[in-house]
């Protein structure tokens, strides 16, 4: 799809370089962004459709019930800092310290909005009116549209295409701003990124649940791992956790599934979204001169004479995504509960696992509680057409951590990058053969068994899934 000079696939992917002294030839997708790209054909014309957004409450964004005053006030004060917006010196009311010098967002809840704070992206994107807040001067990206999903950019290899790069490109800069007089940056070429076929995005992931995610033992999702192996198998399905690096723990929490705990999860996204340095990621990302105005790390603890301190905001993020409440579902009828069973007919629960429930936990409120997550928190090949050629911890470049669904009946845009907003295409792209570089998606004959519904089944399923 071309924007504004932009080329941009529906993938966002290139194939895999030889890195060297060699010329690298680029694999450009013909694929655009609203085309479904799926090897099996469907043996009904369907007339199934997404039924949209579930209306009603939102189900979602409330601290999940037990907790005790105590910590009850620190989701509370974790939820008030997650909405605070962030200047570059905090001399501005009612701001926090650390913006920039590169960014894709001034606060956390402006990525995770919708349906409550700790969610998605919402329907109106803040990144438009935060590209020129406080004067800045940046140019907004194509890619970013009023109504469109918050996206944060990575190239998966460097500008030249001669090595790997796979990282976080900020969005905008401080440039221009009130609060950052002498700081002069450009923007990153996300144009000449686009026509070398080298620019994927990503939006937020939903961090409802989070404590409960983080409360499941390694060994409950091993075992989740081995059941119902021979009917796996026979659907092509695998799956594996990504593990950590350092202790061998399984990985959990963002789309590849690259980090082992809120609190990495937290800090990681302070320092690469919004820029503030922190006390787990204290450097800043871009150290050109007179574009530093704060000591680092800018987001620490605070010490007091008496032997106490008062958290971080990264600690304060951290407990109040620990208690966040799961999503709760909507009502149920004879569509959406036949729509259940299908559900495990077809083959999609074999990824996309019901519940699993979490260990003792020091938090009472998070102990032996029923997840009903939707996820098997693996690892899963999903095909070229998904592929974003990004490798995180033991994740691959088609890999991807299957996506919880808890919450799914309020979720505006789908897919790691939202390049669709409709369930139907969403699960279509669930579905691509293997090429030279990666192997046919782990769902595709899962998709194929959806295809092969009546439409009236099919629509029961889309009904169960925004029932969630």
């Amino acid at each position: 799809m071309f924007v504004k000079g932009f080329a941009v696939s529906a993938a966002g992917t290139v194939s895999r370089p030889r890195l060297g002294g060699f010329v690298m030839a680029l694999a450009l997708s013909a694929v655009g962004f609203n085309v479904v790209a799926i090897a099996q054909t469907a043996q009904h014309i369907s007339t199934a459709k997404d039924p949209g957004v579930r209306g009603g409450p939102a189900g979602a964004g409330s601290p999940i019930a037990g907790l005790n005053a105590y910590e009850m006030a620190f989701f509370s004060a974790g939820q008030e800092n997650f909405a605070l917006l962030d200047s570059v010196s905090g001399a501005l009311a009612g701001t926090g310290s650390g913006l920039g010098p590169r960014y894709n967002a001034e606060s956390c809840a402006q990525c995770h909005a919708h349906p409550a704070i700790g969610g998605s992206s919402p329907a109106v994107n803040p990144q438009v009116a935060t590209a020129n807040d406080e004067g800045a001067t940046n140019q907004i990206p194509p890619f970013i549209t009023a109504n469109g999903p918050v996206r944060e950019a990575r190239f998966p290899y460097s500008m030249d295409l001669r090595s790997v790069d796979g990282g976080v490109h900020a969005l905008f800069t401080i440039t221009g701003r009130t609060d950052a007089a002498g700081c002069n940056l450009t923007q990153p070429d996300f144009a000449l990124a686009a026509a070398r076929n080298n620019l994927v995005f990503r939006i937020p992931t939903p961090a409802f649940g989070g404590g409960l995610i983080e409360a499941i033992t390694d060994g409950a999702i091993r075992a989740n791992q081995q059941n119902n192996l021979s009917q796996k198998r026979a659907l092509g399905i695998g799956g594996r956790p990504n593990i950590s690096g350092n202790d061998g723990s399984i990985s959990r929490f963002g789309w590849k599934a690259q980090n082992n705990s809120l609190e990495m999860f937290s800090g990681e996204a302070y320092n690469v979204e919004v820029g503030a340095t922190n006390e787990l990621f204290a450097s800043e990302r871009d150290q050109t001169p007179g574009c530093q105005f704060n000591a680092t790390p800018e987001d620490h603890m605070n010490y007091g004479m008496d032997g106490t301190a008062q958290p971080s905001d990264v600690m304060r993020f951290t407990v109040f995504m620990r208690m966040l409440d799961q999503p709760q579902p909507g009502p149920r009828s004879n569509s959406t509960q036949h729509g259940n069973q299908l559900f495990a007919q077809v083959g999609c629960a074999l990824c996309h696992t019901a519940s699993m429930t979490t260990s003792n936990s020091s938090v009472a409120a998070l102990s032996n509680v029923k997840a009903n997550l939707y996820s098997d928190l693996l690892l899963h090949h999903m095909g070229p057409a998904l592929a974003d050629n990004i490798v995180q911890g033991t994740a691959g470049g088609d890999e991807f951590r299957t996506a919880p669904l808890w919450g799914l009946g309020q979720r505006l845009f789908f897919l790691h990058d939202g390049r669709t907003s409709d369930l139907v295409r969403a699960i279509q792209m669930h579905a691509s053969p293997g090429n030279g570089s990666y192997r046919g998606s782990e769902a595709n004959a899962v998709v194929n068994g959806y295809n092969r519904l009546p439409p009236t089944e099919q629509q029961d399923l889309l009904n169960f899934l925004r029932s969630l």
